[in-house]
């Protein structure tokens, strides 16, 4: 499982010109599943992304995480995060899980991402969103599990 978390000002998902998810402060997450994904790969990741530390303290240290500031996390499905880029001049997704594996993952990891961290948002899964953000930092993280 591929995360690519953002850290944001304010991001928001736009799916048929309607908002479906928007924060504040916190973390824009672009999530691909890859074929040998589980349930317990989404587990590890959401405790990763909500517990990894990229906001600053006081002393302008990346020392606190989502939970510590209690920013918002907005999870957008991405299959292109697990292309494969290596050979020639277009993207080839053999690595990236099927659409209905990803799909079930997908879910999974919102419905407990948002069980166990109540500011969360999402996209819709294999819609044509339009997400919208301001990079803080910029601060971009590539997290694997």
């Amino acid at each position: 499982m591929i995360g690519l978390i953002q850290r944001v000002s304010h991001a928001s998902v736009r799916v048929d010109d309607r908002i479906c998810g928007e924060i504040d402060q916190g973390l824009l997450l672009l999530l691909a599943v890859e074929p040998q994904d589980l349930e317990s790969s989404a587990e590890r990741l959401l405790e990763k992304v909500l517990n990894y530390r990229v906001f600053s303290d006081a002393e302008g240290k990346m020392n606190l995480s989502l939970r510590d500031i209690q920013g918002g996390l907005l999870v957008v499905s991405q299959f292109t995060l697990a292309a494969n880029t290596k050979k020639g001049l277009r993207p080839s997704f053999t690595s990236a899980a099927t659409p209905a594996h990803a799909e079930a993952l997908y879910n999974h990891f919102a419905t407990r991402a948002k069980a166990v961290y109540g500011k969360t948002q999402y996209g819709v899964f294999a819609a044509d969103m339009q997400v919208s953000l301001c990079n803080d930092g910029p601060v971009t993280f590539s997290l694997q599990v």
